[in-house]
């Protein structure tokens, strides 16, 4: 069994690199390495990337995205899963999610 302990990084196809880079660097408070951004000119296909925050603070995020004129789904709670999710979009189309585990 492989023992993997975290994420070192993702590649996110983009349309316009430095927009992008202000969404996560300043709305998503993400750090350049974790999320490697990748400008393309052509079509690319629409990804879903869920990133893990402690239940207190989805609320909070929640709030912040939607200041930052960002629409969100949520906060779900699951059935299948053992946890709440809020749903939103970057600005490419991405679907991202702020996973809470309650376990």
């Amino acid at each position: 069994m492989l023992l993997i302990r975290g994420l070192y990084e993702v590649a996110i196809p983009v349309r316009r690199l430095q927009r992008a880079e202000t969404f996560y660097r300043d709305v998503l408070a993400l750090a350049v390495g974790m999320v490697v951004l990748q400008e393309h000119d052509s079509e690319f296909p629409r990804y879903h990337f869920a990133f893990t925050v402690d239940e207190s603070d989805l609320e909070r995020a929640a709030t912040v995205l939607r200041e930052c004129g960002v629409p969100t789904r949520g906060p779900i709670s699951h059935d299948w899963i053992p946890g709440t999710s809020l749903y939103f979009e970057d600005l490419d189309g991405h679907e991202l999610e702020l996973f809470a585990s309650s376990t």
